[in-house]
């Protein structure tokens, strides 16, 4: 793996996700501390890919990764718990049209829509219970 990608900010090989054609879906995988760079290896070697974003997510004591199908998240229990329910991530071209949509089939906003390191995003508890988050990623001031 190249040697930016363990910045502890934000790393991501694309930036912008607005001409997404199709959300990504992305399956959670909750680690422990100092668990997170045996994950992407691993994850990397299941999938043969890179990891093709790394990132901190201070306001929640979080650090993520995206390797292939997968996003791995590295905290403390204390600071996971609330990401537990969540069953997946849809990585998407624009996170509005989601939100509007799903407050308009009566789904419950679980985390409100709100800037995130890469972008914006919402969690949602959709009529049947599942807890999904929906994310969209734009380039950081500095281009990342």
């Amino acid at each position: 793996m190249a040697d930016e990608t363990a910045a502890p900010d934000v790393w991501r090989r694309r930036t912008d996700s607005s001409d997404l054609s199709e959300p990504r879906v992305l399956v959670r995988v909750f680690m422990e501390p100092g668990k997170l760079d045996s994950g992407i290896a691993f994850y990397e070697r299941l999938q043969n890919v890179t990891a093709d974003a790394r990132f901190a997510f201070p306001a929640k004591n979080l650090r993520l990764a995206m390797v292939g199908a997968f996003l791995l998240i590295e905290g403390d229990r204390d600071d996971l718990r609330p990401f537990l329910s969540t069953t997946g991530t849809l990585l998407v071209d624009d996170v509005r049209p989601y939100y509007d949509r799903l407050v308009a089939e009566g789904a419950e906003i679980v985390f409100p829509l709100q800037e995130v390191p890469t972008g914006a995003g919402f969690n949602a508890r959709h009529p049947d219970g599942t807890v999904v988050e929906y994310v969209h990623h734009r380039p950081t001031p500095d281009g990342r």
